[in-house]
């Protein structure tokens, strides 16, 4: 497949799925989108000060928010030993995305990692073990738990529930979870309900990644974080967010067999919702303003 790089605002690039119909980042920034939802969100510099570090990055994508967590960590800590994961389910995306104006954000050895793995799937090296797994992640996952894997970090970078909710469901973040390790976190640009209530159904307790800038009304959050524990990282969510789980919006996505279609886990929700007595998100909205 053929893929057009586009320019971001903080003139980085990024991919435009046909198939999904998006963008693999915000248009706001894809580098910038990397470190501030995922890099930071789990706190990978806090994080590095130890010996070791394992990281699960779920679509892996261009890589980017790879790039950013082992830019940071190789920062603080340059003999910081990382053991890496990444999910992808089209091995001509990372490939696509290591054509030299797409790498040039990057310092040169995380380029060079970048590339062994869109290349061969595998980079070995110094204070590195990356392997990037290509297949549908709810497929994916099993390796990782069959491998008892504990990853400190987890991106969590799939294109929006609306446009593929078989890897924002119940059954799938119950998955995951198995492959957090008891002091990691989980960190993903949806500030959706339903991802929330998926994410606390699942086991997680949850924390928002707060806006830190000017936005527009309609933005109440940059993600969600998630840990399997009591955490004091974690930003409590906000009386709006708290009063948004308990919408129509706030039921969760469901796959029990981890095998269904985009178009029956859809369905499936929206009966759910057809009959629930939730309030409405429309109602919510108009409650707090919300354009």
């Amino acid at each position: 497949m053929l893929w057009i790089p586009q320019l971001t605002q903080d003139g980085s690039y990024t991919f435009f799925s046909e198939e999904f119909g998006e963008a693999f980042h915000s248009h706001q920034g894809a580098k910038a989108e990397a470190f501030e939802k995922f890099a930071e969100a789990t706190r990978l510099a806090q994080k590095a000060q130890s010996n070791r570090l394992k990281l699960l990055d779920v679509c892996y994508g261009l890589g980017y928010n790879t790039a950013a967590a082992l830019e940071v960590i190789w920062t603080v800590n340059p003999t910081c030993q990382v053991e890496l994961y990444g999910l992808e389910l089209d091995a001509t995306v990372p490939k696509s995305a290591v054509a030299p104006a797409l790498l040039q954000p990057w310092s040169a050895t995380v380029q060079n990692v970048l590339t062994a793995l869109a290349t061969h799937h595998v980079c070995v090296r110094s204070h590195l073990e990356a392997r990037l797994l290509i297949g549908d992640a709810r497929q994916s996952i099993q390796t990782i738990r069959q491998r008892k894997f504990q990853a400190d970090a987890i991106f969590f970078d799939p294109f929006s529930p609306r446009r593929c909710p078989q890897l924002w469901t119940v059954e799938f973040f119950q998955a995951v979870a198995t492959c957090l390790g008891s002091t990691g976190l989980l960190s993903t640009y949806s500030r959706s309900a339903a991802v929330r209530s998926a994410l606390i159904e699942a086991g997680f307790q949850i924390g928002t990644i707060p806006l830190e800038r000017s936005h527009l009304r309609h933005d109440w959050a940059h993600g969600t974080v998630g840990a399997l524990s009591q955490n004091s990282s974690l930003q409590p969510l906000s009386q709006m967010e708290q009063e948004h789980l308990h919408t129509c919006a706030a039921i969760p996505y469901r796959d029990p067999t981890l095998n269904d279609s985009a178009e029956k886990i859809l369905e499936r929700r929206a009966q759910e919702q057809r009959s629930s007595t939730a309030e409405s998100t429309s109602s919510w909205r108009k409650r707090w303003g919300i354009a």
